[in-house]
């Protein structure tokens, strides 16, 4: 493992309110290779004001994660078709010192977890935020009927039998869910949210190395 020099490369998450699980299986992954190149998450209260850090101190790629995966789109140079149809993304490369391009692994996420499931049984998302309109698009890809649950019919969760229900916000959501339904929570903490991290994380690992994610 190379110690940090004036060449190691930096790559950052920015968030209302940073987290470690990026941290620690980015960081585990550039030592795995021996990599020069560090990772670190950020609490951001602009967006704006933290694209513009990345084209000032030439960060190589970041994450975003709620509540910033719509506006980022604002400040980005190109995205990918994808996040076009989608209308978030929660990856961003930097090439050529500034050119800024936007991906949505979460969709790549959703869409590979989502596949293991009956889509003859109707999806219901949680949620209506950056995260959800991934999963929506994922969920369309994998051929489910959808419906999305707000906070203008949240009471609505309990009532869902049969059905495959992802939670797509900050809130557990489980005492809510019905046991005959399939549940997909995408709180890191959870099993499901765990499986989902690695799922996107291994994508952006590839992305910002061309190397297959070790973990």
């Amino acid at each position: 493992m190379n110690w940090i020099n004036k060449d190691t490369e930096i790559y950052c998450s920015f968030a209302e309110t940073a987290g470690n699980t990026g941290c620690q299986m980015m960081n585990t992954s550039f030592h795995y290779y021996g990599l020069n190149k560090i990772y670190k998450s950020f609490s951001v209260k602009s967006i704006e004001d933290a694209v513009n850090a990345v084209k000032t101190l030439n960060i190589k790629g970041f994450a975003i994660t709620m509540p910033y995966k719509v506006d980022v789109l604002k400040y980005v140079n190109g995205m990918s078709d994808d996040v076009k149809e989608i209308g978030a993304a929660n990856t961003v490369l930097n090439f050529n010192n500034g050119f800024l391009h936007a991906y949505n692994t979460d969709a790549y996420a959703a869409r590979t977890f989502l596949g293991d499931y009956d889509n003859r049984k109707k999806l219901y998302i949680i949620g209506n935020g950056g995260y959800s309109k991934a999963v929506k698009w994922s969920g369309s890809d994998c051929r489910f009927e959808t419906e999305i649950v707000t906070r203008s019919n949240w009471n609505e969760i309990y009532d869902i039998r049969d059905s495959v229900v992802y939670n797509c916000t900050p809130v557990d959501i489980t005492n809510m869910v019905h046991p005959s339904n399939d549940f997909i929570n995408c709180l890191v903490e959870s099993k499901t949210g765990k499986q989902l991290a690695r799922l996107q994380a291994s994508k952006q690992f590839e992305m910002y190395t061309n190397k297959r994610f070790p973990l």
